[in-house]
């Protein structure tokens, strides 16, 4: 059954490349959605997909050399809306 799940990271997470590397680990999942900047300093993801890619997905992140940069990360999960074609990095 599909999933929603966003997570918002804290940390030095911006003017690293970080939406870059989310994007390109997404590859390598079955999910949609996006990643983006927000002007607290922050990146939200938003991603759809069946629950555990969604939990594989997330564990991913920090093991594509990102670990360093996270210092905390908040995540809620609601129904998939199905409304998303592809996987982005947002403005």
């Amino acid at each position: 059954m599909p999933a929603r799940l966003q997570v918002l990271f804290s940390g030095r997470v911006q003017g690293i490349g970080f939406r870059y590397m989310v994007k390109q680990t997404a590859l390598g999942f079955e999910v949609t959605g996006w990643v983006k900047n927000l002007a607290d300093g922050r990146v939200e993801l938003l991603v759809e997909g069946e629950r555990g890619e969604l939990e594989a997905f997330q564990a991913a992140i920090p093991e594509a050399g990102l670990r360093r940069f996270i210092r905390e990360t908040q995540s809620e999960w609601s129904d998939s809306t199905g409304e998303f074609l592809g996987f982005e990095i947002a403005r």
